[in-house]
């Protein structure tokens, strides 16, 4: 039983029913639209861009973005056709045009409201189609004729229902039960009536190489000629009838595209033999094919039950995807005695080449195929269990001391890169051999080339760069030197080609010279511009190739120099999927070269890389403040903003449609950048926080090195905030002479007010003088009082001098009166002596002088009984001599006392001041 099982799989892998070779297909899920799921008609206007009907409304595609405009009665879009400026739709109980507005924002104009009590109930418009100046919409019951130049609407009622509507060079056609009919100043004229027309439905009349091809629905294809139908035979007829034909259009100009409800899209050739056929299992989203559309580059469009599909069906590239996975990535490929080898993780794989044959199971091969090598007609492969001799569908193992990486000749020797190292493989009797293992080195020889000199350079990305020397026979290494000059890095590559090695790595890309390696700048550039995904680099067909993350490139010898000319492919590698590290690319013929993927494997032709490319469309501008509140803007014209909304973003399209070739953009905004952009595949542009001022975007497109020959452009200009407008600076103008006057007035009253004040300041400074002149004057008077007063004090004391003279005199006479003896003059002398005593009181004495002293010194003797309450009469007296500086001996006779008693009587008055010791008398009383 177990060998039965084998001998099963076997079978079952040697002949493999895998997928043919296609053109690339695009998917486009209802989650990469975010619209409905059916897409019932396709159309394209005069810019490229592909336009759906779907049950969300009207679907567009720009080649960069989706965008949904659902109808205003939110129902399902059942047609579309777009016609010079205008795009047409159909849907329920409506039909109209949609415009483009200055913002780039479709605007759709209601036909059908102008005969809107005349529509019948739950009228659908199905199909629209353009004859002359009318545009046709056709329901199930009618069709409505708009007459562009009066834009009248006229209606054609036939008897029955209308399965479809057709135009062809001859007229305008519509199919329905009782036959087919053409349409004739607004009349339908029957053409001819058939058991094969009348009991199916007709979904397409294609005129072509002047014959009628008519689709049906169930019952086939059909000619259409001298009013007759005449079956038309293919290879698929009972897979047609089975999948039961919903639409069909002629494509790439000879070809029949026939979509079906449930064996996908079938293609045959103008004679009806089989092209290919595209289901679920093999690239479609959808076994239903609703709607079929060429474009103006040759894609073919699918609008499917669930999705949409595009089929560059034109492609310089061919794609063989492998959805069963039975044959895996794909990590070598070669053209070998007229078959295709194809090396994967699962084995290998041939088929006969050129041939749509399936592949088979190359026997013994299971597990890793690392490389293939054709020398002296004889196919190695470098395998995960070693080294294998290739031979039809049959394998022979000659090597399995380790895994084998690659393969280089020289004289009559192979030598092999193993995982442990290096070995040798020769012929002997017609028949390659493992001969030795080259002693010296044991590390993994992945990537190694041969040079001159006896020398073997081996790159191992996470050791570096070795430089070996061997002996003439590969016997053992002489000298092993790591290159440390180099940097290592993930996933680096080594590659001889034009007898000069080539190291690259995310570092750049170096040439070996002089046994020296030196950095290639023209080449490392290539790094530096582009992300680095690898420096696996490949020799093929005279070219060197190299990948990166957006393109393919290759270089080819100089003709006048030895520099490299460099030309690319713009083929990102998340499109191709190849294994980083593991790129493989293999020359087929014809210009053609096989790259394998993680899936299957591409086949490309680069020099049918060219295209026509017209311009690079700017389908939006928007201004915002902060990314909210977003304002489209004019893209025709030039736009102004206000200073709040200077956050601007750009989107840019350019309406090709091939899944393997980016379209690119190179951008510049005038008046903020300072040059242009580095090509991007990001369609969607924004700069934030922009100053006030005039900006002019502009923007240029490029699909692979194809440039567009014009720019597009916008001009926006961010106006100033209000504080910076014009009538803001108007204002300020105003307010700029209102200053002035008011600072020339402002002077002028500084002016008058600083001479003011100087006057003043005169005038005070007079005043001052004057107060000075007069505090002299009233110095001098004072000074002229003090001298009166001192003279007074003067005369007081001479007063007061004399007055004691005369009492001594007085008190002498009295004296020497009394003692004269003489009796007889005694009487006399009484009488003498009487007077002068009534003459010379000492109240009358002092009370004279007491009159003087107050006039000399006012209220002195006031103050001194205020503040010595305890003072006699008597105390006062002997102050106010004081006071006038009179000695006690001139103050006894006043006193008519002693001087003695003078004494005791300064001395009591003392006490009675509480004067201290070092306090004098006279001092204080003169100090009041």
């Amino acid at each position: 039983m177990k060998n039965v099982i084998s001998i099963a799989l076997l079978i079952l892998v040697g002949f493999l029913g895998l997928s043919q070779e296609m053109p690339p297909l695009i998917n486009y899920a209802p989650k990469d639209y975010k619209a409905g799921n059916q897409n019932w008609m396709i159309s394209q206007d005069e810019n490229h861009f592909i336009y759906f009907a779907n049950n969300d409304g009207l679907l567009q595609y720009n080649g960069s973005s989706f965008k949904i405009y659902p109808l205003p009665n939110k129902t399902i879009l059942r047609s579309v056709k777009c016609i010079e400026e205008r795009i047409y739709t159909g849907a329920y109980m409506t039909f109209g045009y949609w415009l483009k507005q200055e913002n780039g924002v479709l605007k759709y104009i209601d036909l059908s409201a102008k005969i809107k009590n005349k529509l019948l109930e739950d009228e659908q418009f199905w199909n629209i189609e353009k004859f002359e100046h009318w545009i046709l919409f056709q329901s199930l019951d009618r069709i409505y004729v708009y007459d562009k130049k009066n834009e009248n609407i006229k209606i054609i009622s036939p008897k029955n229902k209308i399965y479809k509507l057709f135009k062809t060079n001859q007229g305008i056609f519509f199919h329905n039960k009782d036959g087919l009919f053409e349409i004739e100043n607004s009349q339908s004229k029957l053409l001819i009536q058939s058991p094969d027309l009348n009991n199916d439905k007709m979904v397409q009349f294609i005129e072509y190489n002047k014959k009628n091809y008519i689709f049906m629905q169930r019952n086939g294809i059909f000619l259409f000629e001298n009013n007759q139908l005449i079956p038309f035979k293919t290879e698929v007829d009972q897979t047609i009838k089975d999948g039961v034909v919903y639409s069909a259009s002629l494509i790439n100009e000879n070809q029949f595209a026939i979509g079906t409800i449930s064996q996908g899209l079938i293609i045959l050739n103008n004679n009806g033999q089989f092209i290919s056929q595209l289901k679920q299992g093999n690239g479609l989203l959808n076994n239903t094919v609703l709607s079929i559309f060429e474009d103006h580059d040759k894609n073919i469009w699918l609008g499917l039950d669930n999705g949409i599909n595009c089929i560059n069906y034109n492609s310089p590239i061919r794609n063989y995807e492998d959805n069963s996975g039975l044959i895996g990535t794909v990590y070598a490929s070669i053209i070998f005695n007229n078959k295709l080898y194809i090396g994967s993780n699962q084995g290998l794989f041939c088929k006969p080449y050129p041939s749509n044959d399936n592949f088979k199971f190359v026997s013994g091969t299971k597990g890793q195929v690392w490389s293939l090598f054709n020398h002296d007609n004889t196919l190695f492969c470098g395998h995960d269990s070693g080294t294998f001799l290739i031979k039809d569908y049959n394998s022979q193992n000659i090597y399995s001391q380790s895994g084998t990486w690659k393969f280089e000749s020289i004289n009559n020797k192979v030598i092999q890169g193993n995982y442990n190292g290096l070995s040798v493989l020769e012929k002997v009797n017609g028949q390659y051999q493992f001969k030795n293992k080259i002693e010296g080195f044991n590390f993994s020889a992945k990537y190694f080339e041969l040079t001159a000199a006896n020398q073997i350079i081996i790159n191992h990305e996470y050791k570096g760069v070795f430089i070996l020397k061997h002996d003439e026979k590969f016997i053992k290494i002489l000298e092993n030197k790591l290159y440390k000059n180099l940097s290592k890095s993930k996933n680096s590559g080594l590659v001889k080609f034009k007898n000069t090695v080539f190291y690259a790595s995310e570092h750049g890309i170096y040439k070996f010279i002089n046994n020296d390696f030196v950095n290639d700048i023209a080449l490392s550039n290539i790094i530096k511009n582009d992300t680095y995904t690898t420096g696996k680099m490949i020799v093929e067909n005279d070219k060197l190739w190299l990948f990166t993350k957006n393109y393919i490139y290759y270089f080819l010898q100089g003709k006048l120099s030895d520099q490299l000319v460099v030309n690319s492919l713009s083929i990102p590698s998340a499109v191709t999927n190849s294994m980083p590290g593991y790129e493989n690319l293999s020359y087929l013929e014809n210009n053609e070269y096989l790259i394998g993927t993680a899936n299957g494997y591409y086949i490309i032709n680069p020099q049918e890389f060219k295209y026509t490319l017209d311009k690079v469309f700017l389908t939006k501008a928007q201004a915002s403040m902060q990314k909210n509140h977003l304002i489209d803007l004019d893209i025709n014209k030039p736009n102004e903003v206000k200073y709040t909304n200077n956050n601007l973003s750009f989107e840019l399209s350019i309406p090709f449609y091939n899944k393997y070739i980016n379209a690119e953009y190179q951008y510049f905004l005038e008046g903020f950048d300072s040059q242009w952009s580095n090509w991007t595949t990001n369609p969607s542009i924004n700069y934030g926080n922009l100053p006030t001022g005039e900006y002019i975007f502009y923007v240029k497109g490029k699909l692979s090195n194809q440039m567009t020959p014009q720019t597009s452009s916008i001009k926006i200009t961010i106006l100033p905030p209000w504080y910076k407008s014009f009538w803001a600076k108007i204002f300020y103008l105003l307010i700029f002479f209102l200053t002035i006057y008011l600072a020339h007035k402002y002077y002028d009253q500084y002016h008058n007010e600083k001479h003011n004040k100087i006057i003043a300041e005169n005038n005070l400074l007079l005043e001052l003088k004057e107060l000075e002149n007069q505090k002299e004057l009233m110095k001098f008077q004072n000074k002229q009082l003090n001298e009166f007063v001192e003279k007074k004090d003067k005369e007081l004391a001479i007063s007061n001098l004399n007055l004691v003279k005369k009492t001594e005199l007085l008190n002498i006479i009295k004296d020497d009166l009394k003692s004269t003896e003489d009796i007889n003059e005694k009487g006399k002398i009484k009488r003498i002596i009487q007077s002068i005593n009534k003459d010379n009181k000492e109240e009358d004495t002092w009370q004279m002088f007491k009159e003087a002293f107050d006039k000399a010194d006012h209220d002195f003797l006031k103050i001194m009984k205020q503040k010595h309450a305890s003072l006699t009469p008597n105390d006062l007296r002997l102050c106010a001599y004081l006071r006038i500086n009179l000695t006690s001996k001139e103050i006894a006779p006043l006193l008519n006392i002693s001087v003695r008693s003078v004494e005791i009587k300064r001395y009591r008055l003392r006490k009675k001041m509480d004067l201290t010791h070092e306090q004098g008398l006279t001092e204080y009383i003169l100090s009041i």
